[in-house]
């Protein structure tokens, strides 16, 4: 049984302080949440906050990003290791904002999750088509493309540590969201290139979210799809009540 994973990014929001009030808020919303897992992915400069305020409670901590390389010249940059010993338990990897602002290639996105899962974290890998893909009809080979390239050559222990987050990039902040159906449709397809991988068992052990455009009024529904598996949340994560909602989704 796949245990739902809600993830709220944070993007470039939040100074320490206005960390420390979200969560404070957030810690007494989502008291009790056993089923679930909770991860919110603050801002590098309010980690440390987030993770001592986090220790005992039922949230989790995860980063935005991370570089693939341990240590060295890399100005601006922050390696796993150094998450990890700051309390993370997460990264995102390969957001669309990353590889649109970015230049992030599904090749830096493998050496992330492999850097990322050889120091303990749990990658989670987000992939996705946009708009003028989507028109085109090649989203199931841009999703293919992107999860074969990003998940290549992993060790079979690794793979079930891996979250993945279909995003369809058009419904990103846009108040667009894909249906549940059409939704379900790219992740049950994305599991079946995940299988084609590494096989039936490691496919049906990994969890898959869904991202875009994810409010409490369509929570429900996308997590009554067999396959879709938990939420990765920008906008509403940024306030407490809706992220808390998003997060009680059976009510």
């Amino acid at each position: 049984m796949r245990k739902p994973i809600i993830a709220g990014n944070w993007k470039m929001h939040k100074t320490g302080a206005e960390a420390k009030q979200l969560v404070e808020e957030l810690k007494e919303l989502i008291a009790g949440v056993e089923d679930v897992e909770i991860v919110v992915c603050p801002p590098f400069t309010a980690l440390e906050t987030v993770t001592e305020l986090c220790r005992g409670t039922n949230l989790t901590v995860g980063a935005q990003n991370m570089h693939w390389e341990k240590e060295g010249a890399y100005t601006g940059e922050i390696s796993g290791q150094m998450l990890k010993y700051l309390g993370c338990r997460y990264v995102i990897v390969g957001h669309s904002e990353r590889r649109q602002y970015f230049g992030e290639t599904n090749e830096t996105v493998n050496k992330k999750v492999k850097a990322a899962l050889s120091c303990g974290l749990y990658p989670i890998v987000c992939v996705g088509e946009t708009l003028e893909q989507r028109e085109a009809g090649i989203t199931a080979e841009v999703c293919r493309k992107q999860v074969e390239e990003g998940l290549a050559s992993l060790k079979d222990d690794q793979v079930s540590r891996v979250v993945v987050a279909y995003e369809p990039v058009w419904a990103i902040g846009t108040g667009r969201t894909a249906s549940a159906r059409d939704a379900e449709e790219v992740i049950s397809y994305i599991r079946s290139v995940v299988a084609g991988m590494y096989g039936e068992k490691a496919a049906g052990e990994m969890r898959i979210q869904y991202g875009g455009s994810v409010k409490p009024d369509n929570i429900k529904e996308l997590m009554e799809q067999p396959n879709i598996d938990g939420a990765l949340v920008g906008g509403a994560s940024l306030k407490a009540q809706s992220f808390a909602q998003i997060v009680r989704f059976e009510g």
